[in-house]
């Protein structure tokens, strides 16, 4: 009888913890709502690459996406976003947001990762800070496809 109950609060524990983490999972309910802290937001927005934008720059953030940086592994091979429980990866694709989103919120985010979504660091540990601005450059070239 006990291990029946045991049991039973078990799966309930369980259930409880998959419902409490779908709901952190899906922090962010807007897509378009920046992800980064708004007490910080209008400084990271005027953060520019030192990077020149070239096409040699945009092919190398073509090898870090699909390569070590792992974007592609989220964020697919078309740059649409996989499709996941909870917080879908961002769709590199929408026009909209690539117009709302500027390049110094990106840097923060490959910084910083993505509170409330499945977003990791990668600044700093998987690419270096001048290979995420090489990654942004390609991120931008999904726009309107």
């Amino acid at each position: 009888m006990l291990d029946r109950v045991d049991k039973k609060l078990t799966a309930a524990l369980a259930v409880s913890l998959v419902l409490a983490a779908g709901e952190a999972w899906a922090f962010h309910k807007d897509v378009y709502e920046p992800r980064v802290p708004r007490e910080i937001l209008e400084q990271v927005q005027e953060m520019e690459s030192p990077f020149p934008a070239t096409p040699e720059r945009t092919e190398e953030g073509r090898k870090i996406y699909f390569g070590k940086g792992l974007c592609v592994t989220c964020h697919g091979m078309d740059g649409k976003g996989a499709v996941f429980p909870g917080h879908a990866p961002r769709d590199f694709t929408d026009g909209k947001w690539q117009k709302l989103r500027t390049d110094g919120e990106l840097m923060w985010v490959l910084r910083n990762g993505s509170p409330g979504t499945g977003m990791p660091v990668r600044v700093g540990t998987a690419i270096t800070e001048e290979e995420g601005w090489n990654a942004i450059q390609f991120i931008r070239a999904f726009a309107g496809k």
